[in-house]
């Protein structure tokens, strides 16, 4: 393990989350809010922070491994969503550190949970701050010092693969340092049309700002209380189209600029997450249509809250804990499978649900004949047998873990449902449940050890598991 290095790149992220804290302090500036100096303590905390790991902790190796990668990732998202959390803590908007510490992890791992209950009283530069974190979280803080500092070893590749989510991450070019730069490029310029289409419909740029970093990152936290409800029909239908866009892999964003459209309209994944969705929205429509005064009302309720939760979004327009069985079912189903592997999105990821199902029909296959030699194909070619074995532990691993947090919060005094679609909702980084904790609720009600378990669901789903679990491992921390 080198030691040096993990703590250095802990140093560096520091030093990033202390600049990007300069956004939300200007933003307070403007606005002359109070507000001010609980950003400049965090700022020069944070840079104190960094600056110290860095030139005290210089490293004579700068090679990152698999185990170095694993722990840089789980260090990073636990020590800045601790700084994220103080300008919200100093301020005092929200005065319990726990409330705080859970509302940062919630924006950082994109998952728009919320412990406020009035969202509208709190200060613009908190709430700017607040949705930011969904930004930078979206595609990987991470993801952002490989593309932007220097001096970091191009094997940096496996900090990708720790913080990028997906059954299987690879370079887009030869070195990694580019393909994260490719990556941030293509967030960016997605992120600038959505907020232009945003103005094209009158929103406010302050609220077309908030609404884009939180549907880039597939975050969901809103500045109304009726999240995306009191907007116009084109933004909610604006909102939904872009979630959708967000909820795809990035590399196919990437092929599109190569010219290589056939591939991408080929893409397992993507056929099969537009079939998902089309379908989601075919059966919730007829479903909810006696709610509805006309069936355009009901295709939008039901496209705009499809496009949420497959995307793990979380942004609402209405309350879909009044809808019919049927449709809340289908819902659940979507909080599970999630967005596409290379996106922003939480969830298991469509690629390891189509990966799963086609083992289980090649397995079938073989019950029937035993002699008969099949292996799975995904895009025209085999699944490799590590992938296979790869996502069937994950899965394992998943529901195992599901269950524990799900056994671990249910002495809480509210209903199965609303406890499940908690753990559900923090899991796959959704955001809101049903029942207590619907879309028109929050997690306020849920006791401080609650909320850490939740927490720490929402780190497990945002990094996929592997690397904060490894991270409590001692081998992972054994010297080479």
């Amino acid at each position: 393990m080198n030691y040096r290095m993990v703590f250095y790149t802990v140093g560096r992220v520091a030093i990033a989350i202390a600049a990007l804290l300069l956004l939300p302090l200007a933003v307070s500036v403007y606005f002359r809010e109070e507000t001010f100096f609980s950003f400049v303590y965090t700022i020069v905390f944070s840079a104190v922070l960094g600056l110290a790991l860095t030139f005290f902790l210089k490293p004579k190796r700068t090679t990152i491994g698999a185990r170095e990668g694993f722990a840089i990732v789980a260090l990073v998202w636990i020590v800045m969503s601790i700084i994220g959390a103080l300008p919200f803590y100093i301020s005092r908007e929200i005065p319990d550190f726990i409330d705080a510490f859970f509302e940062t992890v919630s924006g950082f791992t994109t998952t728009g949970a919320s412990i406020l209950t009035n969202v509208e009283a709190m200060s613009k530069s908190l709430l700017f701050w607040r949705s930011f974190t969904h930004w930078i979280g979206g595609m990987g803080v991470l993801v952002f010092v490989v593309a932007l500092l220097p001096n970091v070893a191009d094997r940096s590749i496996h900090i990708l693969r720790a913080e990028m989510p997906g059954p299987t991450v690879g370079k887009l070019v030869p070195r990694a340092k580019t393909t994260a730069r490719i990556l941030y490029v293509i967030y960016i310029v997605l992120t600038i049309i959505e907020i232009l289409f945003l103005l094209a419909g009158n929103m406010p740029l302050f609220d077309s700002a908030i609404t884009a970093f939180g549907t880039a990152g597939t975050g969901g936290f809103g500045i109304k209380a009726d999240s995306i409800g009191g907007y116009s029909n084109y933004i909610q239908w604006v909102v939904a189209v872009f979630m959708l866009i967000f909820g795809m892999n990035f590399n196919l964003f990437y092929l599109i600029l190569l010219r290589k459209i056939r591939s991408v309209l080929k893409n397992t994944e993507l056929i099969s997450y537009f079939a998902i969705v089309i379908i989601s929205i075919g059966v919730i429509t007829s479903n909810i249509l006696s709610l509805y005064d006309n069936f355009a009302d009901a295709l939008r309720e039901s496209a705009f809250h499809v496009s949420s939760i497959i995307t793990t979004t979380g942004f609402a327009i209405s309350d879909f804990n009044a809808w019919p069985n049927l449709s809340k079912a289908i819902l659940l189903v979507l909080m599970f499978i999630g967005g596409s592997a290379g996106s922003t999105a939480g969830g298991l990821k469509v690629s390891r649900v189509v990966i799963l199902f086609k083992t289980l029909k090649n397995e079938l296959k073989k019950m029937l004949r035993p002699r008969s030699v099949s292996v799975p194909k995904m895009d025209g070619r085999e699944i490799e047998k590590e992938t296979v074995s790869g996502v069937s532990s994950y899965f394992a691993l998943y529901m195992l873990l599901f269950v524990v947090m799900f056994i671990l919060i249910s002495f809480e005094p509210f209903g199965m449902e609303t406890n499940f679609s908690a753990v559900a909702a923090c899991f796959n980084n959704v955001g809101p449940g049903f029942a207590a904790v619907g879309p028109t609720a929050s997690y306020a009600a849920y006791t401080a050890f609650s909320k850490i378990i939740l927490s720490f669901s929402m780190l497990l789903g945002r990094l996929e598991i592997i690397p904060l679990v490894l991270a409590f491992s001692p081998r992972t921390w054994r010297r080479d």
